[in-house]
């Protein structure tokens, strides 16, 4: 059997992060299974410590509405973010090389404007027509990194 991806992000506020991609992949929060009216009701049916369980609702994972993109768990950690990711999400926005340059620079741009708005920080940007780079390196609201292009 094929093994199934999903992304775990360690943080400090699983709700909140969980909360932030969705809107920026247009995810959506994970419902609880049935008949719990939330996930912190059904762990704690489950037999899960209270102390287990942090702090919110426990809507801590995110799920892509189509079924095709991985599940996404935020887990609630003690310790802070200290040094870079060893791997981050790129969004793709841009349309690829096939688009003409000013076009993907303004789908750029917007994007991590809306993604500034959800609570994102750009770092910095690269456009370069001589190159064709166009990007925006930037942190979700927990500073982890990741790329817009």
């Amino acid at each position: 059997m094929k093994p199934k991806l999903q992304l775990t992000v360690d943080c400090a506020e699983p709700d909140r992060l969980a909360a932030f991609w969705a809107a920026a992949l247009g995810y959506r929060i994970e419902p609880a299974p049935a008949p719990f009216p939330t996930w912190r009701a059904y762990w704690l049916d489950q037999g899960v410590p209270e102390e287990e369980l942090g702090t919110g609702d426990c809507s801590d994972s995110i799920v892509d509405p189509d079924g095709t993109g991985p599940r996404i768990w935020f887990q609630q950690v003690p310790e802070s973010k200290a040094v870079k990711n060893r791997l981050h999400p790129d969004l793709g926005v841009s349309g690829g090389r096939g688009v003409p340059f000013e076009t993907r620079r303004e789908r750029v741009h917007a994007e991590a404007a809306r993604l500034e708005q959800l609570g994102a920080t750009r770092l910095r940007s690269e456009d370069s027509p001589d190159t064709g780079s166009c990007y925006s390196v930037m942190q979700d609201p927990e500073g982890n990194e990741f790329c817009v292009h």
